[in-house]
């Protein structure tokens, strides 16, 4: 199953895309060459990285991507577009290519996470959709990441969907977050779809609509003794929710051979109330109780519960993760890059009073490189089939710091993306969802500093540059300067 099964989502675009592409079309330019890089400026919440999601959904798109007569017909009643054009999307397919960072790949600012490689007016048609799958998971799966960081160790599931900016967002979300580290979702749809593990138990509208706590309790057990989860806040936690709790495991679970799985708390104050619960439960005999809280957390929240001693097996996060709401923006960008002209590809840069927003020109490899203990030290731009040989130190250049002479010494380099895409199609099996997600947790176990991982004041994970690509970059943006003012 695929976001295309019953709907084309080719349309979601700009409008100014398809006023570019019947310019480009006009003027003779549409097989004209080109190469755009994906990049963000910035990570999440003063983070020290992000994680790369939504690849496999950019994928499904450009394969897809098509005109119905009704999408002509709508374009044709703009009055802005020549019939040849409107005949031209008629048959219009992508046939680009597309290089990217694997999924799930811990990643840094201004570094190409993915390049688009094709004709004008395919490289120009797809950028709105790109980012659009790009930004929302990449920001979700780096939110949950740090909240599953906070955790320690301790579940945390998806529970954001009714608090979601739409529906898709609600299940693509769901989609990021289990990338991100939460064990599941209460998000049918996502489960549905990507296969990750869903749950859920009652909401305060079921003890309500039976009045009777105790009898509400009871009725639910009754109907789902082996997944017992009880929820304790409707009415009062310590002297009606527990106590009642206590009644249904031994009175109706008990008998049955069962245990009370559970109890979730979803108001007051959960570092108290926690501790309460785990010492009534205990003193009941209910050891093995989980108690899953919920309520507007987020990382910080949860590092605050942890430190004060809560007793918390388990975190259900809503509102916060599902729209990053610290910083629900996470601002990667579409740039060109390099434009086709007699058989090669010529660099193209953007240059601004700001400093940040001066882009990275021209084809380009990036590569990972690694000391002798598997951490990765830094990242490397290098000319698109430059040599980046090991074996001896290697010189490169700090961009921030061009003066000092540096080397990498004993290091090893992995070159972080791959073709995905040729010639429209997709040119290898995407992995399963479980395998993006084991990736991620694999990279910040072995690979990524603990350093950059903190909250307060994450190191600095550097992006060098080989010393051809500065000098390339360097020059460019000195004739550029001198060309326009």
């Amino acid at each position: 199953m695929t976001q295309f099964d019953q709907r084309n989502l080719s349309m979601m675009m700009d409008f100014y895309e398809m006023t570019m592409a019947n310019g480009y079309f006009a003027d003779h330019d549409k097989d004209t060459k080109v190469a755009f890089d994906v990049f963000y400026r910035k990570n999440p919440d003063e983070g020290g990285f992000a994680i790369f999601a939504g690849l496999e959904q950019v994928i499904e798109y450009v394969e897809n991507m098509r005109f119905s007569e009704s999408d002509i017909e709508y374009f044709r009643a703009q009055h802005m577009f020549s019939e040849a054009f409107l005949n031209y999307l008629r048959d219009f397919r992508f046939t680009g290519d597309i290089y990217a960072m694997p999924e799930g790949t811990v990643m840094y600012p201004d570094e190409p996470i993915l390049t688009v490689v094709g004709s004008l007016i395919d490289a120009q048609l797809v950028e709105t959709a790109i980012l659009a799958q790009i930004n929302h998971q990449s920001l979700i799966a780096t939110k949950s990441r740090r909240i599953c960081k906070a955790a320690a160790g301790r579940a945390v599931s998806d529970f954001g969907a009714r608090r979601a900016h739409n529906m898709d967002a609600a299940t693509y979300g769901a989609r990021a977050a289990y990338i991100g580290g939460v064990v599941g979702t209460a998000t049918v749809s996502a489960g549905q779809m990507f296969g990750i593990p869903i749950s859920g138990t009652m909401a305060h509208s079921w003890v309500m609509f039976y009045g009777d706590e105790y009898e509400a309790f009871k009725k639910y057990a009754q109907t789902y003794p082996d997944a017992t989860v009880l929820l304790v806040d409707t009415y009062d936690v310590i002297h009606s929710g527990i106590p009642n709790a206590i009644r249904v495991a031994h009175e109706t679970l008990e008998p049955m051979g069962k245990r009370l799985l559970g109890i979730r708390i979803d108001s007051g104050d959960l570092a108290y109330l926690s501790k309460r619960v785990r010492k009534m439960l205990d003193a009941a005999g209910l050891p093995d109780c989980k108690i899953v809280v919920s309520n507007s957390l987020d990382e910080f929240t949860v590092a605050s519960l942890l430190s004060q001693g809560a007793c918390i097996d388990s975190f259900g996060i809503g509102e916060r993760l599902i729209t990053a709401k610290s910083e629900p923006v996470f601002g990667a960008v579409y740039k060109l890059a390099a434009v086709g002209e007699n058989g090669e590809f010529a660099p193209r840069i953007k240059v601004s009073e700001n400093v940040e927003k001066i882009t990275n020109p021209g084809l380009k490899d990036l590569y990972r490189v690694y000391d002798a203990d598997g951490h990765a030290v830094a990242d490397l731009l290098a000319l698109c089939g430059e040599p980046v040989d090991m074996a001896e130190p290697f010189r490169y250049v700090d961009p921030q710091k061009p003066w000092k002479n540096r080397s990498f010494e004993g290091c090893t380099v992995k070159n972080l993306r791959r073709l995905y895409v040729k010639d429209g199609k997709r040119t290898v099996e995407l992995p399963k969802l479980d395998a993006i997600r084991d990736y991620v947790r694999q990279q910040l176990d072995t690979e990524i500093w603990e350093e950059e991982q903190r909250f307060e004041n994450p190191h600095r994970h550097y992006l060098d540059m080989t010393p051809d690509y500065y000098e390339m970059k360097m020059g460019l943006l000195y004739e550029t300067r001198k060309q326009h003012g």
